[in-house]
């Protein structure tokens, strides 16, 4: 989807909900079905004309201020309203900024304890929020009781990951470009800029990856180790997103 397509979802989204919305004053004869443009308009505190603009899907940059006030104008609902702002390009200003490792959700935390291959699941930094015995086992030196949680932080720093990844520097280098992939959402999002400050201050390759901003999608694959009670081990990655927080992930792998 491109970005006047975008304005043009983004625009027809807000007419929809703008005509469902029942007015403040009702009156006998009324051509306009729900709110008009004004009345939204006076509603979110901004101009007729800059309400018009953003239905036509003209590009003038809608701010996540402005997004924020017709939202509230418009009543939309938590769904509706991150909808608004997918579409809109803009972070939500309420939307609250976690520092610590995200609980995972119960989908995810379910299906990783059912699962009797390594599984695990990843918060929207990508710190490992929820795992089985099998990757705990696996992945003694992150999941262990006195592990790193952060994959990446893992993957860059720690010296068993460089024991247990035969290819380790391309696997990090997967990894990172998989991550920036991932967390394009989040580029205002000052927990993303602590990390990949620490990273780059403490990891020659990460920084030299980070600036050259190669970007990869989160594919399956044979991913193999070489554990240190274990031998060389062989598996099938898989990642699935969870529906009611796309922002988690869990992570499956299956032994070939």
């Amino acid at each position: 989807m491109n970005s006047e397509e975008r304005r043009k979802l983004l625009g027809s989204f807000i007419r929809s909900h703008r005509e469902r919305m029942k007015p403040d004053v009702v009156v006998r004869r009324r051509r306009t079905p729900g709110l008009r443009r004004e009345e939204l308009a006076a509603r979110a505190g901004i101009g007729v004309t800059w309400c018009a603009w953003i239905e036509q899907g003209r590009d003038v940059g809608v701010s996540a201020e402005t997004l924020a006030r017709i939202a509230e104008a418009l009543a939309l609902t938590p769904a509706e309203r991150a909808y608004l702002f997918e579409l809109g390009g803009r972070r939500d200003p309420v939307e609250p900024l976690v520092s610590t490792i995200a609980v995972a959700p119960a989908s995810v935390a379910a299906l990783v304890m059912t699962l009797p291959v390594p599984a695990y699941g990843l918060d929207r930094l990508w710190n490992a929020s929820c795992w089985n015995p099998a990757a705990e086992h696996l992945f003694a030196g992150w999941l262990g009781l006195n592990g790193e949680r952060n994959l990446l932080r893992y993957t860059f720093l720690s010296p068993s990951a460089r024991l247990l990844l035969p290819d380790w520097e391309q696997r990090a280098r997967r990894v990172l470009a998989e991550f920036r992939a991932d967390c394009v959402r989040l580029m205002d999002d000052p927990f993303l800029d602590s990390l990949t400050t620490d990273l780059r201050e403490r990891s020659e390759l990460f920084a030299h990856e980070w600036d050259s901003q190669s970007v990869s999608a989160r594919e399956g694959g044979i991913r193999t180790f070489i554990h240190p009670s274990d031998g060389p081990l062989s598996f099938i990655q898989h990642t699935f997103s969870a529906m009611e927080r796309p922002d988690h992930k869990l992570v499956a792998l299956m032994p070939v």
